[in-house]
């Protein structure tokens, strides 16, 4: 939720998808060609080299390749007789800040390659299998569905770039401190306005459109603790409330009103925060 709806692009970010496929490459390429559009390169499988602008590149498994307009090009296949799995994206249209318009911002270091995380990785095999069974099965919609899957990479691979350079560099160009802390309390209200309701954090990531490994990160960063140590003791806090203004309340209806249906689970956690049961908790609000 930042301040800024458009946070990396001059305008909306509504790319023309040109097209995707799967392949897995067994022979060296032998068109060395550029294009006037951007093509994203994922290594899904198996090791070998890219002859790009000149210059061989290994690439393995979980690399991700960025091709600008202009820029040549050739896979070299790979080292076995299992070949080189690659996952080609097309697409034009964009204008991200601070760079060419139709043209996608470099990476950091050579700035055609990176070498995805594991949870990048993940992600980004996950989309790129669904747009490649979503290619091939032509149902109705296609184009915006498989339109959508690229917005979800766009914004995966410039995210990365951008937390990484917060990371490396001790600045950041997503969230700057100030964003950061609007983003958090944002949470906190959230879960102010919620704790009744069951919650979790990919519930939260999703109201937010941000993912929950982001959330958790900038939380804690903020915080010192995890959204749920949070939800938890703001729940507890709402307990000992009730218990305190009610406490001919029962337990399993006190449980319910602070987002619980299980009150021994409940008993469980309101006892570990204050070293003490909610029914003795309750017998001396009595007293």
């Amino acid at each position: 939720m930042c301040k800024e709806m458009y946070d990396i692009t001059e305008g909306d970010l509504n790319p023309e998808f040109l097209f995707t496929c799967v392949s897995t490459r067994t022979e060296e390429e032998q068109n060395y060609h550029a294009h006037d559009f951007i093509e994203f390169a994922v290594i899904m499988g198996g090791k070998g080299k890219f002859y790009i602008d000149g210059k061989d590149y290994e690439v393995e498994e979980g690399d991700f390749i960025l091709l600008n307009p202009g820029t040549y090009h050739r896979s070299k296949a790979g080292y076995s007789k299992e070949g080189l799995k690659e996952c080609y994206i097309a697409f034009s249209g964009v204008s991200f800040k601070g760079c060419k318009s139709g043209y996608f911002p470099s990476f950091k270091g050579n700035g055609k390659i990176i070498k995805m995380a594991d949870r990048m990785k993940k992600n980004i095999f996950q989309i790129c299998t669904a747009m490649n069974k979503e290619a091939r099965e032509c149902s109705a919609g296609r184009y915006f569905m498989l339109k959508a899957y690229l917005i979800q990479i766009l914004c995966l691979v410039v995210r990365e770039q951008k937390e990484e350079k917060q990371e490396g560099e001790g600045k950041g160009y997503i969230f700057q401190s100030t964003g950061k802390k609007y983003v958090v309390q944002q949470i906190m209200k959230y879960m102010e306005e919620n704790y009744r309701e069951k919650i979790s954090l990919e519930q939260i990531a999703a109201n937010m459109y941000l993912s929950s490994f982001y959330i958790a990160k900038i939380f804690k960063s903020e915080t010192g603790d995890t959204p749920i140590n949070y939800l938890i003791r703001l729940r507890m806090e709402k307990a000992k409330e009730i218990l305190e203004i009610s406490p001919e309340e029962p337990i399993k209806e006190v449980a319910a009103a602070v987002g619980y249906s299980d009150a021994y689970h409940f008993s469980k956690l309101f006892k570990k925060h204050y070293g003490i049961s909610p029914l003795y908790y309750k017998k001396d609000s009595f007293s």
